[in-house]
């Protein structure tokens, strides 16, 4: 998708696309001129700079300080839009977030559509004008792309594939491999919400205060906790499979065991009262602005008020703690000062949520 020289549109060859009321077809990812004029009249417009603009197969991009981090993540969200958020924003948030809780700082993304036959351009133009929004709110550039069209009933009106690349400053490691006992767990917010979002609006739930989700970049966010001094072992973002998930990932990596204290865990009511509603766990269900962290004890507190300094960390909170167990088992202490296991989820609760 790199923009091709606007000259190459010769005026009067075709008409302005019809944002309004026109539709992809297939010439659209076919390679000529009705694909150019795709990608000059939409996607360049929103996401054009320097080097997308210069329109070769690959881009050329300045050497940065530190060590490379890439990552790539595609996005099958069903809705396309969603109560605070749509494909294209998450698109941006997913894999920012992605590089970013390695320690690294996100620079540049590259971008995939799949896009369907008979796909409204009106709500193309809308997810590639909440991608540019996100994308120059994380200080990051789209610097190369493609764009391909599949016949209509063979996709689900767009698909986006996104990568990220970053640098990691010398000194800087972050790894699920280095939680260690007495190590302690915090949250920078509310759990659940994005999975909840997504779900009451596929089942036409409503509520007393609406569900909206979290769907945030975390780079900013990060950024204060990097520069608070504090010795941070383990940052990872809870998406699919929730926090559960992704403690449970820690715990292995590292060999350890890990308490979680159940009423420490903040989770909206609303969120809850749709779990309880659904049958779901709150611990299962997906986030896109969240973040785990593993620090030193002796950090915990001065992490904690630097995540709550921040917009993004106004909840954090401590939630658990780092123990010794060779069967690096997850356990939470119940509101009822019970345990209770905290394991994998067995298949997927919630399809298509990012």
């Amino acid at each position: 998708m790199n923009a091709p020289d606007k000259g190459m549109i010769k005026p009067g060859y075709a008409r302005a696309l019809d944002i309004k009321h026109g539709r992809v077809d297939m010439s659209h990812g076919g390679g000529g001129r009705a694909m150019v004029q795709l990608i000059t009249e939409l996607f360049a417009k929103h996401l054009g700079n320097e080097y997308l603009a210069q329109g070769n197969d690959g881009t050329c991009l300045p050497a940065g300080q530190g060590r490379l981090v890439v990552s790539t993540d595609s996005h099958v969200v069903s809705p396309l839009f969603f109560p605070g958020g749509d494909i294209g924003s998450l698109s941006v948030h997913g894999t920012v977030n992605d590089v970013a809780v390695m320690g690294a700082t996100p620079l540049y993304l590259t971008a995939g559509f799949i896009l369907e036959e008979g796909f409204p351009l009106a709500d193309l133009a809308r997810i590639v004008e909440s991608m540019a929004a996100a994308a120059r709110a994380a200080g990051v550039q789209l610097v190369a792309g493609d764009t391909k069209v599949v016949e209509q009933g063979k996709g689900d009106g767009v698909y986006i594939t996104t990568t990220g690349i970053g640098f990691l400053p010398e000194g800087v490691r972050l790894s699920g491999d280095q939680a260690r006992p007495g190590d302690v767990l915090l949250v920078s917010g509310s759990i659940g919400d994005h999975g909840m979002a997504i779900m009451s609006k596929r089942e036409n739930l409503s509520f007393d205060a609406p569900i909206l989700s979290d769907s945030a970049a975390l780079n900013g966010l990060i950024q204060a906790m990097l520069a608070s001094g504090a010795a941070i072992r383990v940052m990872r973002d809870p998406t699919r499979g929730g926090l559960a998930a992704t403690i449970n990932e820690i715990a292995h990596q590292s060999g350890v065991g890990i308490h979680l204290d159940e009423a420490a865990i903040p989770i909206a009511p609303a969120v809850d009262a749709a779990c309880e509603l659904l049958g779901l766990d709150p611990l299962n269900i997906a986030n896109e602005g969240k973040l785990i962290v593993v620090c030193a004890a002796e950090d915990a507190d001065r992490l904690l008020a630097a995540m709550r300094g921040h917009p993004l960390g106004r909840e954090a909170a401590a939630i658990g703690r780092v123990v010794a167990d060779a069967n690096r088992f997850v356990q939470m202490l119940t509101r009822f000062g019970g345990r209770r296991m905290v394991d994998w989820l067995s298949g997927e609760q919630l399809p298509r949520i990012c």
